[in-house]
């Protein structure tokens, strides 16, 4: 490992990587870091020594790299325009992949053209997805940042709350006769999907009467063909085991996203994404973009004990990216065991949050520019060049002497300057990444996308975790189930820790 003791001088000329597209251009900025040409060098060569390489390969080449779960991770491979064969036990999964994608696109143009009826002769015009977890967070990004693109298609709903609140304010607003409820879940075993969908259908019958209705206002996505709970339904579309939910939007999860934009909108998304994942695959890792950002957050977490990740993105459309990524890297990468079993003497995935710049700007950029906590590497998604000025500013920060001029035009002189002064003194100083794209559409949203889940992985491999299981998650199911039943009556319980039993028989008390 590295130590954090490097003369942080800036890097020049300043590092720039520029990837072009028939579509739109994107340039990573990286000057603005606390790093020499050395630790860059240094940078690179632990990432060959981890085997970021040949784990790269084995990713693209359906190697069953999610050993915990016996499973391959290829997200790439429903991107993968380009049709070229990706074998996962000796059989070409690409004509499965376009084959799901061939049936979104049917269903899709029927939607949106008006030829699917609802029970009552009427066209769709409202689409709710209920899902949660990356059944929602990475469609409800999408949609959002592609507003711009939505012409033509249904208005698109997201729940993803248990608490009932989120599902009624929904309903409240739609019409059972022209809305369609996607139920998008890997099993549908997951609670707070399937209790929304029972929600969602008792309401929908409480209008339509007939169950045979169902049929035209609900779709299952599902790896094993379950449908809404025994209700009848159209065949749901799979999306396939090596599917993590997190990277789930390249699949069927990603229906909504084609019913709000248009398959080809869809299609675009892919591609761009397909684009990245080459860059990724066949780029030198110092040219490598995800990979240059994979390194420096590795020297941030690692060498100054950085426990956090901002992503600020200028962009309005994109204010759901951070909320995104933090399920991408924090299920991902929010790992203390190695792939050996052994637990790490070392930080692993940071804490990600963020929100759109300049909201961002009159809240939490104080701690940023004067406070305590170290917030590395703030990749700043950028649309006009005069929107860097942040980015200047916590660079240059400001000196005590140009505070004081600055004070001393104000008319402050003497004991009431001195007073001031060091609160106006800015060290400045801080690192940051400048993330600029021409124009924000499907194909550059997807190249986005892909970036930071190829960030994620190599910093798994760095830190030699699996980055493809979410153990933590399914902890948090099964304890679920357990207490559960134990709510079903008034009696009070005393089979858990005294807290929880009292936090139990709390609720069991002042329940409705």
């Amino acid at each position: 490992w590295l130590s954090g003791d490097s003369n942080p001088d800036r890097l020049s000329p300043s590092p720039v990587l520029t990837l072009n597209s028939e579509h739109g251009d994107i340039l990573v900025d990286y000057s603005k870091n606390l790093i020499t040409e050395d630790v860059m060098k240094m940078l690179m060569e632990l990432a060959k020594s981890r085997g970021v390489e040949k784990a790269r390969e084995q990713m693209f080449t359906g190697e069953k790299i999610n050993f915990t779960e016996n499973r391959a991770v290829l997200h790439i491979a429903l991107r993968n325009r380009s049709n070229t064969p990706v074998l996962v036990e000796g059989k070409d999964v690409v004509p499965e992949v376009n084959k799901v994608l061939e049936k979104m696109k049917q269903f899709c143009q029927k939607v949106r053209s008006g030829d699917w009826k609802g029970y009552t002769g009427k066209a769709i015009t409202d689409v709710v997805n209920v899902g949660i977890g990356g059944s929602d967070l990475g469609p409800l990004m999408v949609t959002e940042a592609l507003k711009p693109y939505s012409k033509g298609g249904p208005h698109v709903w997201f729940v993803s709350n248990i608490d009932g609140t989120h599902m009624a304010k929904t309903l409240a607003q739609l019409s059972p006769e022209t809305t369609l409820f996607i139920i998008a879940s890997k099993t549908f075993t997951t609670q707070e999907t399937i209790t929304n969908a029972e929600t969602a259908k008792e309401w929908f019958l409480q209008t339509a009467k007939d169950p045979a209705a169902v049929a035209k206002h609900f779709v299952a996505l599902s790896t094993n063909g379950v449908s809404v709970h025994s209700v009848p339904s159209p065949p749901p579309v799979f999306f396939l085991q090596w599917v993590g939910g997190r990277y789930s939007l390249w699949s069927a999860i990603g229906l909504s996203i084609a019913l709000h934009i248009g398959f080809d909108n869809f299609e675009k998304l892919l591609a761009g994404a397909h684009w990245m994942d080459n860059h990724f695959r066949t780029t030198p890792l110092e040219k490598n973009v995800p990979v240059v950002l994979a390194m420096l957050g590795i020297w941030y977490i690692n060498c100054y004990n950085a426990e956090t990740h901002a992503l600020l993105p200028y962009d309005q459309y994109m204010h759901r990216f951070a909320a995104y990524f933090q399920q991408g890297d924090m299920e991902s990468n929010g790992k203390y065991i190695t792939k050996k079993g052994t637990r790490v003497n070392y930080n692993t995935g940071p804490i990600v949050w963020g929100e759109p710049g300049t909201n961002g700007q009159h809240a939490f950029y104080q701690l940023i520019h004067q406070g305590t906590v170290e917030a590395p590497g703030a990749p700043s998604m950028l649309r006009s060049p005069t929107r860097t000025l942040p980015l200047f500013s916590l660079m240059k920060g400001k000196t005590t002497e140009e505070a004081r001029k600055e004070l001393q035009a104000s008319g402050l002189s003497g004991e009431a300057l001195e007073k001031l002064l060091p609160h106006k003194v800015f060290e400045g100083n801080r690192p940051t990444n400048s993330i600029v794209f021409t124009k924000l559409n499907p194909f550059i949203l997807g190249a986005l996308i892909a970036m930071y889940e190829h960030k994620i992985f190599v910093q798994g491999v760095v830190w030699d975790i699996n980055s493809y299981d979410q153990w933590g998650v399914e902890l948090g199911k099964q304890l679920a189930k357990k207490i559960e039943p134990e709510l079903d009556s008034d009696a009070p319980v005393a089979s858990h820790d005294a807290s929880t039993n009292g936090l139990i028989n709390f609720i069991k008390k002042h329940r409705a």
